[in-house]
């Protein structure tokens, strides 16, 4: 799909839509993302910042969805855990920027076919329009190949 296509298609996706999340640029390789959310009345919380939800929800689906991309169908990609640490309120537009290096892609890929599976870790920085760090997000991705049988012990 052409990253394009896949901008519009995922923008209109109603659980992120809701909060007001929004893909604003996809590299053409698929292997970086840049998304943003404006604080609007239904993704904010009693004190007018951003709700932590949609904070999270921010950075839910896309290190699978690089992944995903450059490793194909013949891979079993799923968020196996996740931890979210705020730093300070969030106010105005917030953002984060998703990157997986080739380089690293290509160490996932070979973990993933020498051994049963791969359980890369990333992390991910929000921040708001002055730079700051609203909060961090750690993400552990699941992958393994479609093929393979989980080793007897």
């Amino acid at each position: 799909m052409k990253p394009w296509l896949f901008k519009k298609l995922v923008n209109l996706w109603p659980p992120l839509a809701g909060a007001g999340i929004r893909i604003k640029k996809i590299s053409d390789d698929f292997t970086s993302f840049d998304v943003e959310m404006k604080l609007r009345w239904w993704n904010k919380n009693r004190g007018g910042i951003h709700f932590g939800g949609s904070l999270f929800a921010m950075t839910d689906p896309f290190f699978a969805i690089i992944l995903h991309e450059k490793l194909g169908k013949d891979y079993f990609i799923v968020d196996k855990a996740s931890a979210i640490r705020f730093k300070k309120p969030g106010t105005g537009k917030v953002t984060a920027h998703f990157n997986i290096a080739a380089s690293r892609i290509a160490e996932i890929k070979k973990q993933a076919d020498e051994n049963y599976k791969a359980e890369p870790q990333f992390t991910v920085e929000i921040r708001d329009e002055k730079g700051n760090v609203v909060a961090e997000v750690d993400k552990t991705i699941y992958i393994r190949r479609k093929d393979r049988k989980k080793p007897q012990p």
